[in-house]
Formats: C-alpha cells, structure tokens, sequence
C-alpha cells in the first residue's frame, strides 16, 4: 500500500526582478483578511458580510543569499519590492510586492546567513506547474 502525505515545498527562495538572491530553508504562511457586517435597521443579526483587503505574512527561517547575490553586495536590510517563491510538485506559489517588517540574526563566523525574516506581501499567485 502506496501512503502518500502532503506535497512538500522543494525549494523556496527569493527573488528581485527574476533573480534568485537567496535561498529559504523553511517558512510560515499566514493570510488574514478583515470582513465588515452589513446591518439593515430592524434586524437583530447582520444581513451580508462584506470581505475586506487580504493581508499576507510569511515568516522566513535560514535565508541563504547566493553566490551571485553575495558578489554584488547583497545586504538583506536594504531589500524591498521583492518576490518569494515557493515550488510544490504540483504548484507554484508566489508572493509578490513584498516588504521586511523585521529581521533576527544569528552570526557565525564566514557565513551570510540571515536567521528569520518577516515579510509582508501584497498579492499571492499559485499556478499549477
């Protein structure tokens, strides 16, 4: 009997204006979205539900810049309007349009390796792959 689980991510990274600049060991995921009642005068429950904007946070876990990255200077504090890639078997999902809200590292001596990033993102695509 064949078990089979959940499809894995088999690779995630970053990406500025189609260039990968870093490679991510792990993330969290987390869509939020505000909704507003809609009451009529005389009713004692809401009528409709109106959903508001989408917001998308991913925490990232062992951000890895590439070779390439590290040769022109990457510096993960200065990085803004980039993507986040994240390649499933069957899908791919992208978080564009994103922005750091915070930064942790943890330094080890000739490594460039950033520990967590938070990261906001304005629009989320999944395409079938």
């Amino acid at each position: 009997m064949l078990v089979s689980g959940f499809p894995t991510s088999s690779d995630i990274y970053l990406e500025i204006e189609g260039k990968k600049v870093a490679v991510v060991q792990s993330y969290t995921a987390k869509t939020t979205r505000s909704s507003q009642n809609v009451e009529a005068f005389g009713e004692d429950e809401p009528v409709a539900t109106i959903p508001g904007p989408r917001s998308h946070v991913i925490e990232l876990t062992r951000l890895y810049a590439t070779d390439e990255a590290i040769r022109d200077g990457i510096n993960f504090h200065d990085l803004t309007d980039f993507s986040l890639v994240i390649c499933k078997p069957d899908r791919k999902i992208i978080y564009s349009g994103c922005q750091w809200s915070s930064i942790g590292e943890t330094g080890a001596l000739g490594a460039m390796v950033v520990e967590k990033i938070t990261v906001v993102a304005t629009k989320r695509i999944e395409t079938a792959v």
